[in-house]
């Protein structure tokens, strides 16, 4: 039972060392985040936290992980849920969308902007984040043609591409100013321009 108290504890100090990271990354101008840093904003240790995580690749290691069960937790929600595949697409446009503009700090990680000079395999994992959403849109788009709301000669590897350089130019312009730029800005209009006739 004394082992269960600790565990709790344990992952409670994790769960307040990532969210007093997530909330360095929310800077609109970058600091450089240090243990000494993490501390005074977590309010836990410089030993307690290199108890946590090892290092500081961990912990963004971590912090791609949540932000990976996050997405895909509410994608497979939308695929399940939603039975029109148009709609489904264009929910999980606006979901991309809507994470970033509610987690400004997490953007910085999709865009490995966060991640200079970090170990490289972090990057590698965002890329591979990408290709997983970018597959999942390619899987939407097919069902639009099984459905035949799509036609058959649609490029649906060209097509979810574009969805996704549309996505991770948002969350680029997001970042870059400041967080100024809503990522979901004008997408009443863009959504015409971007979504195949059929699907709108």
């Amino acid at each position: 039972m004394k082992h269960s108290n600790q565990s709790i504890k344990s992952s409670e100090r994790e769960d307040r060392i990532l969210q007093a990271l997530a909330g360095m990354l929310e800077y609109p101008h970058r600091v450089k985040i240090t243990t000494a840093a993490l501390a005074k904003q977590s309010g836990i240790s410089e030993s307690a936290i290199y108890r946590c995580f090892s290092s500081k690749s961990h912990m963004f290691t971590a912090l791609i992980e949540f932000i990976e069960k996050t997405l895909f937790v509410l994608i497979n929600k939308i695929l399940q849920e939603e039975q029109s595949n148009a709609k489904q697409i264009e929910n999980l446009l606006l979901l991309l969308l809507g994470f970033s503009q509610k987690n400004p700090g997490m953007t910085r990680i999709l865009i490995g902007d966060a991640l200079v000079n970090e170990n490289d395999h972090l990057q590698l994992r965002i890329h591979q984040l990408h290709d997983r959403l970018e597959a999942t849109l390619k899987q939407a788009l097919r069902f639009a043609v099984s459905e035949q709301r799509l036609t058959a000669d649609v490029d649906i590897a060209a097509q979810a591409n574009l969805f996704m350089c549309f996505v991770i130019g948002r969350w680029y312009q997001f970042v870059n100013s400041g967080f100024r730029r809503d990522p979901l800005a004008n997408w009443e209009t863009q959504r015409m321009i971007l979504l195949p006739k059929e699907l709108l």
